[in-house]
């Protein structure tokens, strides 16, 4: 059990049988009456968020995340398979479980997998990645200072805008948390 008074962000509890992580917190206390915890928590399976008012010393169970490195093997009809770094165990994981982070999901890549009781929370991708441009339209000499961007379909199917000098064979490193082009591999 943990304290409300405790609360940093980040911190993972249980209430009302979900599972939650701490985003922001708040401690108020008001001039007249009982101090109380403002806190915004953010669904670790769903990803939504939700603002609770705790009474200041009230007790919460603390929820003990397991995170797990797992390599991508291949995409079969129901989901994602993923080989367990170290037992070796394969296990599916669902399309609703990787959530946006599936367009990214190349053969062989390593992500984390967040576990709590056995169950799949969610998961964790890498910051960046690199990926090769499969199709756009071709570069022009000049176009460099423009600022202007095109698409540009990438190996794993994410298409993403890049800017007008990047050729078909290029490769990127894009940042998974933005879907944004960074730079030239």
């Amino acid at each position: 059990m943990i304290s409300v008074n405790d609360f940093k962000t980040g911190v993972t509890i249980v209430f009302e049988d979900v599972v939650y992580q701490v985003v922001d917190f708040q401690h108020v206390k008001p001039g007249k009456g009982a101090a109380f915890v403002r806190a915004k928590l953010k669904n670790v399976k769903t990803g939504g968020t939700v603002e609770k008012t705790f009474r200041g010393g009230e007790k919460v169970a603390r929820a003990h995340l397991d995170k797990r490195e797992m390599q991508y093997l291949y995409s079969d009809g129901d989901g994602y398979v993923f080989m367990d770094n170290e037992n070796y165990e394969q296990i599916t994981i669902g399309k609703n479980d990787i959530g946006e982070g599936s367009k990214w999901l190349m053969e062989n890549m390593t992500i984390g997998v967040l576990l709590y009781n056995d169950a799949i929370m969610g998961t964790e991708m890498p910051n960046f990645v690199e990926l090769t441009v499969v199709e756009t339209e071709p570069g022009v000499k000049g176009d460099t200072a423009t600022g202007a961007s095109k698409n540009a379909k990438l190996e794993s199917g994410a298409v993403v805008q890049v800017p007008l000098f990047v050729n078909e064979g290029d490769r990127l490193r894009i940042d998974t948390r933005t879907g944004e082009y960074m730079e030239r591999a």
